[in-house]
């Protein structure tokens, strides 16, 4: 534990930190999340200190917000516990609760998180041993009543286990198994941030699945069972083997898409699909309910609606198909692909339509597929399509414009024109035609057909 504390401490020592410490009242403590990742020797992009004072806590951060020039928000004035916002991180100072600081850790939730540090001695306070816990990397609540006081500490329990590769010790999981409906009363912002850290987590996966097989998601995904929860877990191996069959698929599935999507990435899209109805309106209702963004509502919608269109080519062999999870051997991917209807044999306007669902979503798709049972060899065609930006059937463009249709045939403005369109991408693709004069005479052609 020495060598622990030497290394964190250096961490710690204010003599690093962005501001100065003359601007800490003489008794402020520091607590929770910094000092825990400080006695793991975790270092983070944005730093996050959290800051213990017996009085003027809500005064004393808008003094250092204003000598910083620094943003200022009070979180909880029933608290008193306001926020310092710079562009480096956040510092945020809380009225100590209770008669001395012992008793206000003694009220938080999880051992690990109940340690002080003073920055001024260089000394640590854990009445809780929770240091012990952190060298055994082990979470253990501080009590059942500690939990239930925020219920959302229940989730956020697998939260730090994903996140800091901890273990939810037996007695502690035991409890919040017991507690989980409460989590059904927390605020929807609140839930969805949390499992978005686990679903976006690198370790995530087992997490989730751990969190919903211990009843903490019932109320949030009521239609999920455990071959789902265990089906989010076959989205990381099923992302192995497609970066292994398509290399170019590789980089595609782990990118950043926050800034191009609105979304956080194609595999944890994956994973959240798993967790819905498969149903799109009652998935809708789900995601809503949660509070996520229409980004990444319509991003799981595009994923289910590929599904879909995939499902007739797939897996008739398996029983149940009420959702993506309900096959017999979901955990080793043995969802047999019905051999009279290979994905292979997907026409070009099945491919067509099954582009136009998924959407900039295929490589999502991909990963649902290939983890509820599909063959990745049997994606090749596919795959090769949407990594082919020249490829007219993933990536049509358009001959002839509604407009140009309407000037040379007698198609008045309406669906009609959305369906001719449609068709002569599908040619396109078909190889049937190749030029906007060939366009107009396949639409002309096509006019009674279609009309």
């Amino acid at each position: 534990m020495m060598q622990m504390e030497a290394k964190s401490i250096n961490i710690l020592a204010p003599e690093t930190w962005p501001f100065a410490l003359e601007s800490l009242p003489e008794d402020a403590w520091l607590v929770g999340g910094a000092v825990r990742d400080a006695l793991l020797n975790r270092k983070s992009q944005n730093l996050d200190f959290d800051f213990v004072v017996r009085a003027r806590s809500v005064e004393t951060a808008r003094q250092m917000a204003k000598y910083y020039h620094a943003g200022f928000v009070v979180l909880d004035a029933e608290r008193k516990i306001a926020r310092v916002v710079f562009d480096w991180g956040t510092v945020d100072f809380a009225k100590q609760e209770g008669v001395s600081l012992t008793t206000d850790l003694q009220r938080r939730d999880y051992r690990m998180n109940a340690i002080a540090y003073n920055p001024r001695t260089r000394e640590f306070a854990d009445p809780l041993q929770g240091r012990e816990d952190i060298q055994q990397r082990l979470i253990r609540m501080v009590s059942p009543t500690n939990l239930a006081d925020d219920p959302l500490r229940l989730l956020r329990a697998y939260r730090q286990a994903a996140q800091l590769g901890f273990t939810i010790e037996p007695h502690t999981r035991g409890a919040i198994r017991q507690l989980a409906p409460m989590l059904g009363k927390v605020a929807a912002e609140r839930v969805r941030t949390e499992l978005s850290y686990i679903l976006e987590s690198e370790n995530g996966a087992p997490m989730v699945q751990a969190a919903g097989e211990d009843g903490l998601l019932n109320s949030w995904f009521p239609t999920a069972t455990n071959k789902d929860w265990a089906l989010v877990v076959n989205i990381d191996t099923a992302a192995s083997q497609l970066a292994e069959i398509y290399p170019p698929l590789a980089a595609e599935l782990h990118r950043d898409l926050s800034s191009e999507l609105k979304i956080s990435g194609y595999l944890p899209i994956a994973k959240l699909t798993c967790l819905v109805a498969q149903q799109p309106k009652i998935a809708e209702a789900q995601l809503q309910r949660l509070k996520y963004s229409r980004a990444e509502i319509n991003a799981v919608l595009r994923v289910l609606r590929g599904w879909e269109r995939l499902s007739p080519h797939v897996g008739a062999k398996h029983s149940g198909g009420q959702s993506l999870g309900k096959t017999d051997n979901v955990k080793t991917g043995m969802l047999r692909p019905d051999e009279d209807k290979p994905v292979s044999s997907m026409s070009v306007r099945e491919m067509y339509f099954l582009f136009q669902e998924v959407g900039p979503m295929f490589p999502a798709f991909a990963a649902i597929a290939v983890a509820t049972g599909v063959p990745g060899n049997s994606l090749a065609e596919l795959v090769t399509r949407y990594l082919n930006p020249k490829d007219v059937v993933a990536h049509p463009v358009a001959l002839v414009t509604g407009k140009e249709l309407m000037a040379a045939l007698p198609v008045p403005s309406g669906p009609q024109i959305g369906r001719l369109l449609e068709e002569i991408n599908i040619a396109v693709g078909e190889g049937k035609i190749t030029t906007p004069s060939e366009a107009l005479q396949f639409a002309a052609q096509l006019l009674d057909i279609v009309g």
